[in-house]
């Protein structure tokens, strides 16, 4: 009797250690990650008729909450919906939150430990409570035009920063929705918008990220640039070094050959310099450079522009890691060597390269936020720009500026030449199998000697013709905007 009634006690013993540590994760350990995920609908709905801040840009609300009904004391509402969703997203009672709308929620909610005093003086006054509001680095003037010079029906995205510090100046991508249509309290018709938008190829809204932070794609000859800094670094190369330059490069174990671009003049020389072949986006140098250096020189240098890695934690947006891949044999390598086969970046990790060599080889963190303030208006946090990593050193990222800006002055980048500006920039395709299509790049910088913003151009599935239609000169509209305000 006493063994039965000894095992009864300790099997309740054990019930309840059980029950208290999974209270005691999900309310401790695990509520940050609960509360954050997307599918939580309990964090939602016992604010969602709550009066919650504002997301703005330039004074103005790209989103806030404005009189609901009497259900519903408040219905989240969002301008220029289409233009910015990418970075709103969405604030749904049926099917969660995602962008900023879910990252900072706390804030936006008034549920974060920087507006507690907040809270009680609201409830010692019997108000409702009010969340914060949440102000941007987005100027919406180059948001609007980077926007535009995307033609619908046609998918890419374009991000455009300051490079000394990081602020995201413009960050686009098209196809894009309205999140009215999945916001709406009415839920039988966000049910129905939501079933339709995810019918649209390009758009996922189960997926936390925009385009440019979480479109994963082959870069091309933008790829070259690292290829360029791993060579630099190694001491084996110098500016006057002479590449071999042949029309196609055998690759090693293989029947196949990498020919050199055909966009260009790369055949006229058997040789190259560094700038001639950066001017004219030549193939078989920087696959050369590649197996010269193997696969762990590039793989290091592409890390250290953060392939492989996020963008730190001033971004507040999901984000997508840029793979260089591991294990690549000789003729993988050489391919992998000028941003094919399955080499993946984001848009924002070209622009964030992009801007380490015009920082002088120090990257600093992306930032979206600028404020955020409390129901009363003054400042409860203020971001401060942060390096993130130090990519490459600035003697080798002022040489690389240097042939980026001949890449635009006498080579194939020439559409984003800005008159009386001198401007860096790099052109990129990647070709999509046999299709004849391409993914078409552009990144650079102006003025090289002063840069002040970076832009990142990448039109999707488009053939040769479009492509440097869409990029060098729209960069070039970009630069003209920003450097004339």
């Amino acid at each position: 009797m006493n063994q039965a009634i000894r095992s009864s006690w300790m099997a309740a013993v054990a019930m309840f250690a059980l029950i208290f540590g999974a209270i005691s994760y999900v309310q401790v350990i695990g509520a940050d990650d609960l509360n954050a995920n997307p599918w939580n609908q309990r964090a939602i709905l016992a604010t969602f008729c709550n009066d919650r801040g504002a997301i703005i840009v330039a004074g103005k609300p790209i989103a806030e909450s404005v009189p609901g009904n009497e259900s519903c004391a408040f219905q989240r509402k969002y301008t220029q919906p289409e233009l910015y969703a990418g970075i709103t997203g969405y604030f749904s009672r049926g099917f969660g939150s995602t962008g900023l709308e879910q990252s900072l929620s706390d804030q936006l909610a008034g549920n974060s430990d920087q507006l507690f005093l907040d809270r009680v003086s609201q409830m010692f006054l019997g108000n409702e409570p009010k969340g914060a509001s949440v102000e941007l680095t987005l100027d919406p003037a180059i948001q609007q035009l980077a926007y535009d010079l995307i033609p619908e029906g046609q998918r890419g995205s374009i991000v455009v920063t300051n490079p000394k510090t990081g602020a995201i100046l413009a960050m686009v991508s098209k196809p894009s929705y309205d999140p009215n249509l999945i916001a709406t309290h009415d839920t039988a018709a966000a049910a129905a918008n939501y079933a339709e938008l995810n019918k649209i190829p390009g758009i996922n809204l189960n997926q936390n990220v925009s385009g440019p932070t979480g479109n994963l794609l082959s870069p091309g000859s933008v790829f070259k640039l690292v290829d360029t800094a791993a060579a630099l670094n190694s001491g084996k190369y110098n500016k006057d070094s002479e590449l071999p330059n042949p029309s196609s490069l055998p690759l090693p174990g293989s029947s196949a050959s990498l020919p050199n671009y055909a966009g260009g003049n790369c055949n006229v020389r058997e040789t190259a310099t560094f700038s001639f072949a950066l001017e004219q986006s030549c193939n078989t140098p920087f696959a050369s450079i590649a197996l010269d250096l193997g696969q762990d020189a590039i793989r290091d240098q592409a890390e250290k522009f953060g392939f492989g890695d996020t963008f730190g934690d001033q971004l507040k947006l999901q984000q997508a890691v840029s793979v260089f891949p591991k294990d690549l044999d000789q003729a993988q390598l050489a391919q992998s060597s000028v941003g094919q086969r399955d080499v993946k970046a984001t848009p924002l990790q070209i622009n964030l390269m992009t801007a380490a060599i015009a920082n002088g080889g120090v990257q600093m963190k992306p930032n979206l936020v600028k404020t955020v303030r409390a129901p009363d208006l003054r400042v409860i946090s203020e971001f401060k720009p942060e390096a993130l990593r130090t990519s490459t050193t600035q003697p080798i990222a002022n040489q690389i500026t240097q042939w980026m800006s001949s890449a635009v002055s006498n080579g194939i980048a020439s559409g984003a030449a800005v008159p009386g500006v001198q401007v860096a920039g790099k052109t990129g395709t990647a070709e999509l199998g046999d299709s004849g299509l391409n993914n078409s790049w552009f990144t650079g910088f102006a003025p090289a000697n002063d840069p002040q913003v970076a832009v990142t151009i990448v039109m999707e599935g488009v053939d040769v013709l479009t492509g440097a239609k869409l990029t060098s000169p729209n960069a070039k509209k970009i630069f003209e905007a920003v450097l004339n305000k």
